[in-house]
């Protein structure tokens, strides 16, 4: 397939629409060229294994490949990281959640020792961050999920750029959703705007000063998209 030279500066968004996941996998590849040979090496072998690991999966109308693809290339390209493990870490995010025994048998911890293993223990503690926990069903499901944010992105804080990528793409995305899911989604996610506003803006956070500029301008932009979708008087209760 032949893709146009300005590739590697087209939203990702708009790859996705026209050109697909080959489109993603051309400008994941461009975006990987900048690391050296071992570094690459450990960036396809993470895309292989996303790639088989959540072969089946779709995410709304794409294959579920598409939005990890999106998480990695949005930390090399708009948030300037150049920490291969972050990359890898990005890549893998919802493997354990989502296909532990894949992995290893015997369950998350098992998993994430897999991870270890393979990729070393720093991206198994970094997928771990950002890997939802077992929800008690007697408590709001979401309420859990800003919680654990909340905690596990307060001691890790690589993790938080990862996380901010992932809501980025749900978040900011959430105008390519279709369905029911468009509204749980805002409100999934519309409380989580000020937690990252808090987590980026701090000093520990590992981003240039323009890098967290352009999160906080994207921050602003899903705060915009959950109100249009949910301050309407169809939505107000």
């Amino acid at each position: 397939m032949d893709f146009p030279p300005h590739l590697g500066s087209m939203p990702m968004h708009a790859i996705t629409e026209i050109h697909g996941e080959p489109g993603l996998l051309a400008r994941f590849r461009l975006e990987v060229q900048q690391f050296d040979d071992p570094d690459r090496a450990r960036l396809t072998a993470a895309l292989d294994l996303a790639a088989e690991l959540h072969r089946d999966d779709r995410r709304v109308r794409e294959p579920y490949l598409n939005h990890l693809l999106r998480v990695a290339i949005r930390l090399m390209h708009h948030y300037q990281v150049r920490d291969v493990d972050v990359i890898v870490a990005g890549l893998l995010h919802d493997a354990v959640e989502d296909h532990p025994a894949e992995l290893a048998a015997g369950g998350t911890d098992a998993a994430l020792a897999a991870l270890a293993a393979r990729f070393g223990p720093r991206v198994a503690t970094l997928v771990a961050a950002v890997t939802n926990p077992v929800y008690d069903p007697a408590r709001d499901r979401n309420t859990q999920y800003r919680e654990h944010l909340a905690v596990s992105l307060e001691r890790e804080p690589w993790a938080r750029v990862i996380k901010v990528s992932d809501f980025t793409d749900n978040g900011v995305g959430v105008i390519h959703t279709v369905g029911p899911k468009v509204v749980s989604s805002a409100r999934k996610y519309r409380p989580l705007v000020p937690l990252f506003r808090d987590l980026i803006g701090r000093p520990d956070t590992p981003l240039s000063v323009e890098v967290k500029r352009h999160i906080f301008s994207q921050l602003d932009l899903a705060e915009e998209r959950f109100s249009a979708i949910l301050d309407q008087p169809a939505h107000a209760n």
